[in-house]
């Protein structure tokens, strides 16, 4: 079996550095066939769009029978991807795996999860808050992590320095509402905690979440 595992990986790894039309790359780590990186672009006309996103690969002992082990090493602002250890919440990696899926197969999943979210199965909870709340903001902080951990260019105007995003901006709130609770002497590292905790976004915004938050502020 580890000898047909081994032959199976080197012919998928092979099969992708031919293929110049997927941007697909798999590489090897410390030269084992069996921990690798995978990588692609982010999917054009969404918020990933212009970055560059990389994936740890782990291969188990039973492939590819059983699935492989998937976690994004690029930050990823997503609601079905943990966005402290960049697990995934994909069903093919899970009980929906099938021998016939491929690395290269999988990874085009991946990039297919950024263009369309499953926010009611997610794996970050307050994210998945944030995009049903409000998808305007959710996406200018997808954009903004794009910037900030995937190396996507920032889209500024002719002759204008590009603008580095706020701690509030990164965590998907108004620079407005922060401000009003540090206003009150509140720290501004709590605020923008709590906020994020309570999904103080979009139409989340009114007074009674606003009382939700100074209740919280105040324990």
């Amino acid at each position: 079996m580890s000898d047909a595992r081994l032959r199976r990986v080197q012919k998928e790894i092979k099969d992708c550095a031919k293929d110049k039309t997927s941007n697909i790359s798999i590489d090897m780590i410390d030269e084992s066939p069996f921990h690798l990186i995978g990588a692609f672009p982010g999917p054009p006309d969404t918020p990933y769009e212009g970055g560059y996103y990389e994936v740890d690969i782990v291969i188990p002992d039973a492939y590819p029978f059983q699935p492989v082990k998937m976690k994004f090493i690029t930050k990823v602002y997503h609601p079905n991807v943990s966005s402290a250890s960049g697990a995934i919440c994909l069903d093919i990696l899970k009980d929906a795996w099938s021998p016939v899926l491929t690395l290269k197969s999988t990874l085009i999943s991946l990039q297919s999860l950024l263009c369309e979210p499953v926010p009611n199965d997610p794996q970050d909870a307050e994210v998945a808050k944030h995009y049903l709340a409000d998808r305007n903001s959710f996406n200018a902080t997808a954009k903004h992590w794009a910037q900030a951990y995937a190396q996507a260019p920032a889209h500024k105007k002719k002759n204008e320095p590009g603008k580095v995003a706020t701690d509030a901006e990164m965590a998907g709130l108004s620079e407005e509402n922060v401000v009003g609770f540090t206003d009150m002497g509140f720290s501004r590292e709590q605020v923008i905690s709590i906020l994020k905790k309570l999904n103080y976004r979009g139409n989340n915004v009114n007074p009674q979440s606003y009382n939700a938050v100074l209740e919280e502020l105040l324990k």
